[in-house]
């Protein structure tokens, strides 16, 4: 567009059927155009960690092809890095590529917190801390938009569970949401300047996050200076109205012209509002022009998703220095995943790869004599006695058994969270089996999130690359050799069993209301202020060398330490800084015994020393008052921490800090949950005390189903019809898919998503009165709304055609608008 022309002076040459249909979709990727101002349409492309653009028929779930790209590691997984500028390495290689496949919007990165391990995303996500997850989603947003595209931090917000997300409610208080919740958007807000921001399906106290006014203009615009667009997520628009009013830009895919349609049948649009959001839009489409990259990325890119991979990798265990093996140890290779590796989840991330290393090619190239290679399991299957037993002989030829593990694919993936946290049964047989007649076994393990290891006693050594991406293989074999030396550090702590984890009784909800009981009381906040065990803190992470920290010196402004390498391999370090509070700051409500503040990656030689000096920021001295709905600095003495991870706490100061002094004390002090940490058995009361307010009532889902309720409820409908859809298609569809070990992402979405989805994703065949005739049917009404059904179909199919043909007229050359249209 133009730049010449005023956006004023465009915004006045729109009509105001042009200005309502901008906000909504063209297809399943682009916005709509209007050639005769020179906006022309936007495309969008999923890309947490690899561009997924797809070819031929668009779905938005990855069922179709996609043109090729390379697969980085997930952000779970580079998380582990805790190294931001490679981050930001692989985020302008990512909107290169973008730019190379004229992509203009690239929808990521995933901010949202993993508030319990079960979440079938969290291979999306960061981290479990907000800071670390800010810090990394500040970077791949700088490196994305480096290349003139716009980035989509997603999903903006509280979004923290797959089951029921469409439809659920996020119940969560506001220091808490501001504190946990919303802080990595604010970080990567007032650090990259997104271009664009994702909101997501949920409900946030009750209010749809696209149709959220504090959400976002008073947090995002007001306070934080966003002056991007909001998109929704894939079929997340609800009220289109209550959109433009709320801050809304963008509904995507398209919903055809039914959103303009209820707009229009509202009469009640605010314009000032109207214009501010297609303003939104005009800034967007004025700002974005793509630099493509080298058109020749592929091998250079490769080689940065293997140096990720390689920094990624966390060294969980190595007893008796097991590893790094000697150049020509011979190893026996067992696993189905050394043939068919697990490199990244399943869902709207799925990336087409460039190319894929698979572990035994990377094995057999390497100096190691690989002596055997069986796959000792096939995923989704109960252990197989005969290849249990191929996996046993393999063991006993060789030196060391190179054991790959890890999570089936069916146990991660968008549209669906865990159930448990164990590795599969077959798996653990096998471990046993072989580590009975070869202790030498190393496992290799790929997962995006946080497992149980009770088996952790029966190996001597454990690797683990999360889902190292397209190249991960060849990392992961430089890493066995020595070739590298681990630095990864886990971004997420493990616990020792699912039901030692703060939300064990409540997540998933399974209900309306996701209640957030558990308040700040998130990842390693929970474990550290209770005291409670765990299998690996966050921030957990061996090396091959040892690194001591020392002379510790801290002033308002700076925490300054040494590190020396006290090891003999060279190799990287990731000292982390934590703050504990003054007393006074649980005058405010409930209070993590210490949190993640700064960190810094560094590489030394044996013997070597470096000085570290971490600068405090805006976020190490700050506590949200919910009396005041503003954030406050507590006056006194904080205590400046830094250690190896957040159980290891080697070095400890305190720093005055001025500030104010707070007088009143929230009322949930007084509840001993909130007071000591220990959340797992809350009452509602209780959680009434911390919310201030008393907690929304369930209606059950059996009663009559709404245009926001989940095509699961199905199962109570009133109609047989109904209830036999979701048996034979909904239900038993993904018990297929279970049963075959690849999750069916297209059921998935349909399970959780609200019936008014079939019209919003439908692209205009199907609208919101159509909506309300298949509701009448499943609501016991059968031929009453059938005949409404099949009335309104052809009444909007008439519709959605002329209504095409105006815009087509109306954005080509001006004409004037029909009235019923003004």
């Amino acid at each position: 567009m133009s730049e010449s022309i005023k956006k004023s002076d465009v915004l006045s040459s729109l009509t105001f059927f042009e200005k309502v249909a901008l906000l909504s979709g063209q297809n399943t990727w682009q916005t709509r155009s209007i050639p005769r101002l020179d906006i022309r349409p936007l495309f969008m492309a999923d890309g947490p960690h690899g561009v997924r653009k797809q070819v031929g028929s668009s779905d938005h779930l990855g069922i179709n092809a996609s043109q090729p790209a390379t697969c980085f590691p997930t952000a779970a997984t580079i998380a582990n890095s805790w190294d931001p500028e490679l981050g930001e390495q692989i985020g302008a290689a990512l909107g290169r590529e973008a730019a190379n496949l004229g992509v203009d919007v690239l929808l990521g990165p995933g901010l949202n917190i993993k508030r319990s391990p079960l979440c079938g995303r969290n291979f999306e996500y960061f981290s479990e801390d907000p800071y670390l997850t800010g810090k990394f989603g500040a970077a791949y947003v700088r490196g994305i938009q480096s290349a003139g595209i716009a980035a989509c931090p997603k999903h903006f917000a509280v979004n923290s569970q797959e089951t029921r997300r469409m439809t659920s409610n996020s119940v969560v208080d506001s220091a808490t949401l501001r504190e946990i919740y919303l802080t990595a958007f604010e970080m990567v807000t007032k650090e990259a300047s997104p271009l664009t921001i994702m909101s997501s399906y949920n409900l946030i106290n009750g209010t749809y996050a696209n149709e959220h006014p504090e959400l976002l203009q008073s947090i995002l615009r007001d306070d934080w200076g966003f002056s991007g667009a909001v998109i929704t997520d894939w079929g997340g628009g609800n009220d289109p109205h209550a959109a433009i009013e709320a801050g809304g830009t963008i509904e995507m895919p398209s919903p055809g012209f039914d959103s303009v349609q209820q707009i229009f049948d509202s009469k009640s649009t605010n314009l000032e509002k109207l214009d501010e959001r297609v303003g939104e839009l005009v800034d967007l489409v004025r700002t974005i022009n793509p630099v493509p990259g080298d058109p020749d990325f592929q091998d250079a890119h490769h080689a940065l998703a293997q140096r990720a991979a390689e920094e990624s990798i966390v060294l969980l265990k190595n007893e008796s220095s097991l590893l790094p093996l000697s150049a020509t140890e011979s190893v026996a290779v067992i696993g189905q995943f050394a043939f068919k590796p697990r490199y990244q989840g399943a869902g709207s991330s799925l990336v087409n790869p460039t190319r894929l290393d698979t572990p035994i090619e990377a094995l057999t190239s390497s100096s190691l004599n690989v002596v055997a290679q069986v796959q000792g399991f096939e995923h989704g299957k109960a252990a197989d006695s005969g290849l249990i037993a191929q996996a046993v002989q393999a063991a006993q030829t060789a030196q060391t058994v190179l054991l790959y593990l890890g999570l089936d694919e069916i146990a991660e993936s968008e549209g669906k969270d865990r159930e448990h946290m164990r590795l599969p049964e077959n798996q653990i047989a096998l471990l046993r089996a072989v580590a009975a007649v070869n202790p030498r076994v190393v496992v290799v393990l790929a997962a995006g999130s946080a497992i149980e290891m009770p088996w952790l006693g029966e190996c001597q050594a454990v690797l683990h690359g999360y889902l190292g991406g397209q190249a991960g293989a060849f990392a992961m074999v430089r890493a066995l050799t020595g070739a590298i030396n681990p630095s990864g550090r886990l971004s997420e702590t493990y616990p020792l069993s699912l039901a030692d984890t703060p939300t064990a009784s409540t997540f998933p909800a399974q209900t309306r209301h996701a209640l957030y009981k558990e308040g700040p009381f998130v990842g390693y906040r929970y474990y550290a202020t209770t005291g409670t065990p765990v299998l690996f803190p966050f921030g957990f992470g061996l090396s091959y060398s040892q690194f001591e920290y020392s002379n510790l010196s801290v002033t308002r402004d700076t925490a300054t330490f040494t590190v020396t390498n006290v090891g003999s391999v060279h190799g990287a370090d990731v000292p982390q800084l934590y703050v504990r509070v003054p007393e006074d700051a649980r005058k405010l409500g409930p209070v993590p015994t210490l949190e993640l503040k700064g960190f810094r990656k560094i590489t030394l030689d044996p013997g070597e020393k470096k000085t570290v000096t971490i600068n405090f920021d805006e976020y190490s001295f700050r506590k949200f008052d919910a009396a005041s709905q503003k954030w406050i600095t507590v006056a006194g003495d904080y205590v400046v921490c830094v250690g190896h991870n957040a159980n290891d706490i080697a070095l400890h100061s305190t720093v005055r800090v001025a500030g104010q002094s707070v007088a009143a004390t929230h009322p949930a002090g007084e509840v001993p949950g909130y007071a000591t940490g220990h959340v797992q058995e809350l009452s509602d009361q209780d959680f009434a005390v911390l919310l201030g307010r008393s907690l929304p009532v369930d209606v059950s889902a059996r009663q009559l189903l709404g245009i926001n309720s989940p095509l699961s409820d199905l199962q109570y409908a009133k109609s047989p019809v109904g209830r036999a859809i979701y048996r034979h298609y909904l239900a038993r569809g993904l018990r297929k898919a279970e049963e075959s070990g690849t999750p069916d992402l297209n059921l998935l979405f349909q399970y959780g998503m609200p019936f008014r989805a079939v019209a919003k994703m439908s692209g205009g065949l199907a609208d919101m009165r159509m909506v309300e005739g298949i509701l009448t049917i499943v609501n016991g009404h059968f031929f009453r709304g059938f005949g409404q059904v099949v009335t309104r179909f052809f009444g909007n199919r008439r519709r959605q055609k002329a209504l095409q043909r105006e815009f087509t007229a109306l954005s080509t050359t001006h004409q004037s608008i029909p009235a019923t249209h003004k």
